[in-house]
């Protein structure tokens, strides 16, 4: 009974002079136009997850081209969530192993908290006068957008055109395109810092926080006649969180987002 208490006394005193406990970790891997939501959503989760349980939260974000993001989590990035931008991005996790295959059904609305919309963002005035699609490959337009190799965002602007032309007419389009970013936030400084292009093609969240983040720009916002509705799905890096002892944390970071 001695030892026990002494080897309790040191544990006692080893926590207080290092502070206290570490506190739990848990990374959220996403998508490029996420990080203000989630630096948001963070310190409310962490908030309450410290008031239900008396245990202090870090949470981590990463960020990157949605399929980039998929296939990081695929090489051992350790994500104990995955809140990208396709379905398929998550499916391909599936496909690894990494996440249960009914992913869809562990939450509602097919596990998507959110959705979105591609819309156009042009310079003050729009002086192209770009209101629809056909405006985006006449003569002299130049479009900003993202590479579907490596970006969920740009998946989304090539169904969108696709859906709207078909193939003559994505052709036509990514012809009007001077530089190919691999990711929606990248395309966004390529238009608004750097000044290149006439319209950028990109999510209506990243376009309002272009227009929040440059009061000064004087860049308006277009919604073409035919968009697409863009559900954005999550999901439980299973193999991570049951191993580290997660589950239950990322389950409820998760569910809190609906």
């Amino acid at each position: 009974m001695r030892t026990i208490s002494f080897l309790l006394v040191a544990f006692s005193l080893s926590l207080s002079a290092c502070g206290g406990p570490e506190p739990l970790r848990l990374l959220n891997v996403s998508y490029d136009p996420t990080r203000e939501l989630y630096q948001a959503v963070n310190q409310a989760f962490a908030t309450r997850w410290k008031a239900q349980t008396g245990q202090d939260l870090r949470i981590q974000q990463s960020h990157g081209g949605s399929a980039k993001q998929a296939r990081a989590i695929l090489d051992g990035l350790p994500a104990d969530v995955a809140t990208l931008a396709l379905p398929l991005d998550i499916d391909a996790l599936a496909e690894g192993g990494l996440v249960p295959s009914d992913w869809r059904q562990r939450l509602p609305q097919q596990s998507s908290p959110f959705y979105s919309t591609i819309v156009f963002v042009v310079r003050p005035g729009n002086p192209k006068q770009i209101h629809d699609w056909p405006d985006l490959i006449r003569p002299g337009v130049q479009v900003i957008c993202t590479t579907p190799k490596t970006s969920g965002g740009a998946r989304c602007d090539y169904s969108a055109t696709w859906a709207w032309g078909k193939e003559a007419y994505v052709r036509a389009l990514f012809a009007q395109v001077p530089v190919l970013d691999s990711g929606s936030r990248a395309a966004s400084g390529t238009f608004v810092a750097r000044g290149i292009g006439d319209v950028l093609l990109t999510w209506e969240n990243e376009a309002f926080l272009a227009q929040h983040e440059s009061p000064d720009s004087g860049l308006e916002v277009v919604y073409p006649s035919q968009s697409l509705q863009i559900d954005l799905p999550v999901a439980v890096v299973s193999s991570v969180t049951q191993a580290d002892g997660h589950d239950a944390l990322a389950q409820a970071y998760l569910k809190f987002l609906f």
